[in-house]
């Protein structure tokens, strides 16, 4: 049994429409039941949110959003504040993840604003780090996740941090055709454990969960989730279906 609670999060990116939405979470709710074993969280696009916030309801399931801006309002067309996001009862955000980074151009210090903004809202933040194929290829793999702790986590202390989950997800790994084996999703989530220790002390350390986000599967979820530091997945494409997300919470419950 593991100290930290396995968390399976999926990320919906921009796919289902609002009844859509709906209608996936009232197939998990039905299927999860109240288990509070594994904690779910399922992160539908802005659209979706209200409508999905009402499904879930009384359920065990919670409610993340998939990205905000840092400032609470102001002149910024198209984005959402933490404000905004608490009024739908969201209780988790997705920032840094590598889509963001790569289409969107943001940097570790502009995530770095985005996760001092949603803990001070009382958000949860889900911060995604990993490494492309070209620097996983040019073996810069560890340096390119330290400095994405270090600049993302810049300026949180040890009692904020214990509020944040991190996802480290290898780029070259989703919808690539390469998949990371167990064992090295497990050398970064060791780690991302260490640097996490000498940052802030085993204690800490050992309450921060570390997803792995590289395309899990039903196929690889149970081995991945018997790995010591992997302490449950951000789900793609595995989320959109409801039963390969179902399969998924149970994956972990076999473990918790």
């Amino acid at each position: 049994m593991k100290a930290r609670k396995f968390l399976i999060a999926g990320n919906w990116k921009m796919n289902k429409t609002a009844a859509e939405g709906v209608a996936l979470v009232r197939e998990i709710v039905a299927a999860v039941g109240p288990q509070t074993e594994v904690d779910v969280v399922v992160c539908p696009p802005f659209t979706a949110l209200e409508s999905v916030s009402k499904t879930l309801e009384g359920t065990a399931i919670k409610l993340g959003a998939q990205n905000m801006h840092p400032q609470p309002s102001g002149a910024f067309t198209g984005e959402v504040s933490a404000e905004m996001l608490r009024g739908l009862f969201t209780s988790w955000v997705i920032l840094g993840h590598s889509e963001r980074r790569q289409y969107f151009g943001e940097t570790d210090a502009f995530i770095n604003q985005k996760v001092q903004a949603a803990l001070k809202s009382l958000l949860k933040p889900i911060l995604c780090i990993g490494e492309t194929l070209a620097e996983r290829d040019g073996s810069k793999t560890l340096d390119v996740v330290k400095t994405q702790l270090e600049g993302g986590l810049a300026g949180i202390e040890a009692d904020a941090v214990i509020n944040v989950v991190l996802a480290y997800e290898p780029v070259w790994a989703i919808g690539t055709g390469r998949n990371a084996t167990p064992a090295q999703a497990q050398e970064v989530h060791a780690f991302i454990r260490n640097w996490l220790t000498a940052r802030y002390g085993k204690p800490v350390a050992q309450k921060v969960r570390v997803l792995y986000g590289g395309s899990m599967k039903p196929a690889n979820a149970a081995e991945l989730l018997k790995q010591e530091d992997i302490d449950g997945g951000l789900i793609g494409g595995a989320s959109l279906e409801a039963n390969s997300f179902i399969d998924l919470i149970k994956a972990a419950r076999a473990q918790a």
